[in-house]
C-alpha cells in the first residue's frame, strides 16, 4: 500500500515506491555500493533463507538501477534451493565445482557440470537448481541479472517468481543445450549457453579497440543481456569509450587500474588485480590500464545484446562501441586523448618497475615499440 504524507496546503504527497529496493532489503543479506569491488571472492556473505546458501547483493553506482548483481555460495557438498523468475540471470563461477539442472518439463530435466572459470545463463523463467559438487569445500558464483528493472516495472514479486509461463523459444529442454559448442558470427560473436573457461577460451583480434587487444562477445541463451571477454597486452592500454550502464567489468587476470569520468568532469582511478569488479556510470569515459606483469583479460557482464534489438542507448552501444567520437561513435581514438591520460600511465609502470609498450601508438610516449 502507498503511504501518503501531509504536504502544504493540505494535499497530500505521494510517496514514491522502488519494488526492487523493498525487495532487496526484506532478503536479509549485506548489500555494497560504489565504484567496485576490490575482490569478489572475499566478499563477505550472509545467511540467505530464500536462497538456502549465503549471499550479498552488489549494486555498484554504474548499474543506474537497469541491472544488479550478487554473489552467492554453496554450502560445501549442499544445494541450493529450486526456483525460477522472470529476469534474466547470467552466472560466473568464481570458485568451486559443481551442477545446475534446468527443466520446464520435469520429465526433461537437463543437467551440466561447471568449476571456477564457467560462464553459462539461466533461460528465462526455467525451474534451476545449483549443487556444490565438492564436500569438503564451499562453492561461489557471481549472477549479473535485469532484476530491478523487471521488479520495478510489475512491482510485484509473485509474479516475478511464481509465474508459469514457459518461453520454449528460448529453451525446449534440448539436451545439449549447455554442451554444443555453438556458432560463430562474424565481429568475434559466438552464440552459446555455456563456455567451461572464460580464462582460456580463444580471444580474436580487435584492432579497433587499440592496444594490439582481442576479444570474443557471447550471445547468451537468447537474452537480451549479453557478454564479453577483452584482453591486452603487457605495458598497454585500451581506447576510452563510454556506454550506457550496467557493465560488470570482472578482473580475470593481470593487475593495472581504470579511469573514469563523465565529459568535462575529473577523473576517477580505481586499481584492480584478479578477482575485482567494477561497472563504469552510464555514458562515462574509461579507460582500462595493464600496469603489471602479465597479460590483463577481464569479463564484462552487461547489456548490449548483437542479435536482439531493444532499442535505444543499448543498442547504438552495440553499433558504435569502436567507432571515434569524431566520426559519431563512442570511442576516444589514441590521438585525441587528454595527454595526461598517458602520463598517468607511465607514471604508474615507474612504481611498478615496468615498461610502457605504446610508442607505435602514443606521441612523446618513452617506452618501447
Amino acid at each position: 500500500m502507498v503511504s501518503q504524507t501531509s504536504a502544504p496546503g493540505g494535499l497530500a504527497e505521494m510517496q514514491r515506491v522502488n519494488a526492487y529496493s523493498d525487495f532487496q532489503k526484506a532478503e536479509g543479506i549485506p548489500a555494497y555500493g560504489g565504484f567496485a569491488v576490490d575482490d569478489l571472492r572475499t566478499v563477505e556473505v550472509g545467511t540467505w533463507a530464500r536462497k538456502g546458501g549465503k549471499g550479498a547483493y552488489i549494486n555498484l553506482d554504474g548499474t543506474g538501477g537497469t541491472n544488479d548483481a550478487y554473489v552467492c555460495e554453496i554450502p560445501a557438498g549442499g544445494t541450493l534451493n529450486p526456483e525460477r523468475h522472470m529476469f534474466e540471470e547470467m552466472v560466473y563461477v568464481l570458485d568451486g565445482a559443481g551442477a545446475t539442472t534446468v527443466w520446464y518439463d520435469p520429465s526433461r530435466k537437463v543437467s551440466f557440470e561447471w568449476k571456477a572459470g564457467s560462464l553459462f545463463a539461466i533461460p528465462l523463467n526455467a525451474n534451476f537448481q545449483h549443487f556444490n559438487g565438492q564436500g569438503n569445500r564451499t562453492a561461489r558464483f557471481l549472477s549479473v541479472t535485469n532484476l530491478p528493472v523487471v521488479l520495478n516495472l510489475f512491482h510485484n514479486p509473485r509474479f516475478v517468481f511464481e509465474d508459469s509461463f514457459v518461453f520454449d523459444d528460448r529453451f525446449g529442454g534440448e539436451e545439449d543445450f549447455f554442451s554444443s559448442e555453438g556458432k560463430m558470427y562474424q565481429r568475434r560473436v559466438l552464440e552459446t549457453n555455456f563456455v567451461s573457461d572464460v580464462n582460456t577460451i580463444p580471444l580474436h583480434e580487435w584492432k579497433e579497440r587499440g592496444a594490439g587487444g582481442r576479444n570474443v562477445m557471447f550471445e547468451l541463451a537468447h537474452n537480451t543481456m549479453a557478454a564479453h571477454i577483452s584482453e591486452f597486452p603487457v605495458g598497454t592500454y585500451k581506447k576510452a569509450h563510454r556506454h550506457g550502464p550496467g557493465a560488470h567489468v570482472i578482473i580475470l587476470s593481470g593487475t593495472g587500474f581504470s579511469l573514469l569520468w563523465p565529459q568535462g568532469s575529473e577523473m576517477q582511478k580505481v586499481d584492480w588485480h584478479t578477482g575485482s569488479m567494477v561497472v563504469p556510470p552510464d555514458r562515462w569515459f574509461h579507460e582500462h590500464f595493464n600496469s603489471g606483469t602479465e597479460p590483463a583479460r577481464y569479463l564484462a557482464l552487461r547489456w548490449g545484446s548483437q542479435r536482439y534489438d531493444t532499442g535505444g542507448v543499448f543498442s547504438a552501444d552495440a553499433r558504435l562501441a569502436d567507432v571515434s567520437v569524431k566520426d559519431g561513435g563512442l570511442q576516444i581514438e589514441y590521438g585525441d586523448e587528454d595527454a595526461k591520460i598517458h602520463q598517468i600511465f607511465e607514471d604508474e609502470l615507474k612504481q611498478n618497475g615496468a615498461v610502457c609498450r605504446m610508442k607505435s601508438m602514443i606521441s612523446g610516449c618513452s617506452g618501447v615499440e
